[in-house]
């Protein structure tokens, strides 16, 4: 297996000067450097990314903490993160907390232990006091912990552009169904949006809280199965995420309310699920693959010493599609 040392000789240069143009580093001539990449051609030479690491003290890795990739927008999310990440030679470890504190908890020890070079929380269930000693380049997607950055959608214009399109569309009463509003996460300003429009236009509303992310699909079913029987006169839901939007769709179907003739939806995220199943749900998009970049950005100026921006916050826009 060939070294750095072989390359130097067969390319004619210094040990030093194979290593400046592998990681790119200080001045060299277009001439050596093309001296120095046809030799590692030659030879198949592969650095040794162990040893560069140890050598720069870094990883190369950073870890990512989400509720679970089986939902389709932290899927698409850790996906987003996963490519930009790469594309800077850099890789992922995912950890799924499944919003269990203890897990998320011994996820966090883990990847300090493992001393990656940095960590994004998708999933936030642990108590803010667990974050306050930990000294490590780290960004937080919609809660605000510390003097952290965070990366965020604006989720009260999210709010406001779809409650007011369920009023303008005609719907006289409101339903929204939410997070967990104990979390006290930024995207709770969907929730204080819905709240302050309705308002301002007299339109009576319906408040449904899953649990904190709405991963229990039976739960949540059975939610808004009790939500229209209590209300049946809903005729407009507003779902702060389009995960449980498709829940919205599968219990207006087994009772016999169309979409959107008798019942108006409109999600939030703009998930890649939205204009492939049918009726095409209209939902408020959110830059995910932006915000993914932003968030592992992030973490690089960190690592290298530059003063993040602490609030990362992206427009919406809303996308209205055949559910409204």
């Amino acid at each position: 297996m060939a070294t750095i040392k072989d390359v130097a000789t067969k390319a004619g240069v210094t040990v030093t000067t194979v290593s400046r143009v592998f990681n790119n580093r200080g001045y060299i001539s277009d001439a050596t450097r093309k001296k120095v990449l046809q030799a590692m051609e030659e030879l198949n030479y592969r650095p040794n990314e162990l040893a560069r690491s140890f050598y720069k003290n870094r990883s190369n890795i950073i870890g990512l903490i989400v509720p679970t990739v089986s939902n389709p927008f932290f899927g698409q999310l850790a996906t987003c993160i996963e490519n930009f990440a790469y594309d800077n030679k850099y890789k992922i470890l995912i950890c799924n907390s499944n919003l269990d504190q203890a897990k998320e908890k011994e996820y966090v020890e883990m990847l300090k232990s493992n001393k990656v070079d940095g960590i994004i929380m998708g999933s936030h269930t642990l108590d803010v006091e667990e974050f306050k000693n930990l000294d490590y380049p780290i960004v937080t997607f919609d809660r605000k912990i510390y003097d952290f950055p965070f990366i965020r959608s604006d989720n009260y214009k999210g709010g406001e552009l779809a409650t007011e399109l369920l009023i303008q569309k005609g719907c006289k009463k409101l339903a929204h169904i939410c997070n967990n509003l104990e979390l006290n996460m930024l995207g709770n300003k969907r929730t204080e949006a819905f709240v302050d429009v309705a308002g301002k236009y007299g339109v009576q509303t319906v408040m449904i809280e899953t649990d904190t992310i709405g991963f229990n699909r039976q739960g949540n079913d059975l939610a808004i199965q009790n939500m229209f029987e209590k209300h049946p006169d809903i005729d407009g839901v507003f779902v702060s995420s389009d995960f449980i939007a498709y829940s919205v769709m599968n219990i207006c179907t087994m009772s016999g309310r169309k979409i959107p003739d008798d019942v108006k939806l409109v999600g939030y995220d703009d998930i890649f699920l939205g204009s492939l199943v049918k009726p095409y749900l209209t939902t408020i998009h959110q830059p995910i693959e932006t915000m993914a970049q932003c968030a592992v950005q992030t973490i690089f100026n960190q690592i290298e010493g530059i003063r993040p921006n602490v609030d990362n916050t992206f427009p919406v826009h809303l996308v209205e599609r055949e559910t409204t």
